[in-house]
């Protein structure tokens, strides 16, 4: 099978909608500051309402690292659930507008498609409140063979961990992924999801992972630890290859035998974090499949991320590719 795509990922298919808001905001609505909660659709309706003006985009965890891929000039592909709706429509006319794949049909007579709202404090910390919608309604008979076993990397999003349907998907990816000699990658999504799902999850990475992203709270709450070494160390021989966020300490890029330490790139002003893992990994798996050395996958990774929290949105506004020209990546 010829390698028709540096990575396709699983993930939620989601509109985003991101908007200003106060600590005060967020305590006025029982919202957990930082986190990724679910809501139903009247309480999804209902904070749609209280919330600032602000700017709706396609998004989704899985799906805004293919649109970081596509601005490195990767090749990728998207395995999500829409609704047969606007904002389905949307959602997919966005993913061919950046030149990726995306074709599994819309779900009809369902629930919508899914919506993330996206508080953004003044500290740039992003508190989500999701109704998942149509994108819990992705199964296993929605993975693509012919894609799976087409793509350099296989992603995988955290989140859809919290769908038993979509763990089916999840391991029908891996066996497709793996008899094709194809590597799989996970993201750990978020700390919340870990806590839901510790021991499924361990059990996943150990088995199935090749490479897997975390951040800082995540790799702690997977090991249900205080120290990050402690963390790394735990994680180090349960997978080939890991990749650790750490905010504006960089991140810590884990191999057999090998620890490496990326920075961070420079920011003037951080103004919204949401997509900063997501375009972290676009980055470094642009890399990874070009055949680049850890370090500067890591720094393609560091780049990313920094364009993305520079601006509302989770995904870049600008070349991804012409920012690496310009540092000699």
């Amino acid at each position: 099978m010829p390698d028709l795509y540096d990575v396709a990922a699983i993930g939620n298919a989601i509109v985003d909608v991101i908007a200003p808001a106060t600590d005060e905001f967020l305590a006025a609505n029982n919202l957990d500051k930082g986190a990724m909660m679910l809501v139903d659709p009247a309480q999804s309706a209902a904070l749609y309402a209280k919330m600032a003006a602000g700017v709706e985009t396609s998004g989704g965890s899985a799906a805004n690292t293919i649109a970081g891929l596509a601005s490195f000039g990767g090749r990728g592909a998207f395995m999500g659930k829409v609704a047969d709706d606007w904002h389905g429509e949307v959602f997919a006319q966005d993913m061919h507008a950046i030149g990726a794949r995306f074709q599994n049909a819309p779900l009809v007579g369902g629930p919508g498609t899914a919506i993330s709202m996206i508080n953004v404090t003044p500290d740039a910390q992003r508190t989500m409140c999701t109704f998942l919608g149509a994108s819990v309604e992705f199964t296993d008979s929605d993975v693509d063979p012919a894609v799976v076993e087409a793509a350099k990397i296989v992603y995988l999003e955290g989140y859809l961990f919290d769908a038993e349907a979509a763990r089916r998907a999840f391991a029908k990816a891996a066996a497709l992924a793996h008899g094709a000699d194809r590597m799989i990658a996970l993201t750990l999504s978020d700390g919340f999801v870990v806590e839901r799902h510790r021991a499924g999850l361990m059990g996943f990475i150990e088995s199935q992972v090749d490479l897997l992203f975390a951040n800082e709270n995540e790799i702690l709450a997977l090991f249900q630890t205080d120290s990050f070494d402690e963390a790394v160390e735990a994680l180090r021989p349960r997978v080939k290859l890991a990749a650790v966020t750490r905010g504006e300490a960089g991140s810590v890029i884990l191999s057999t035998g090998e620890r490496l330490s990326v920075k961070a790139e420079p920011v003037e002003k951080i103004v919204d974090t949401t997509g900063a893992g997501d375009q972290y990994a676009a980055g470094f798996m642009f890399g990874l499949s070009r055949g680049r050395a850890l370090q500067q996958c890591g720094q393609f990774a560091s780049l990313a991320a920094a364009e993305v929290i520079s601006h509302y949105g989770p995904r870049p506004l600008v070349s991804l590719k012409d920012l690496a020209a310009q540092k000699g990546y």
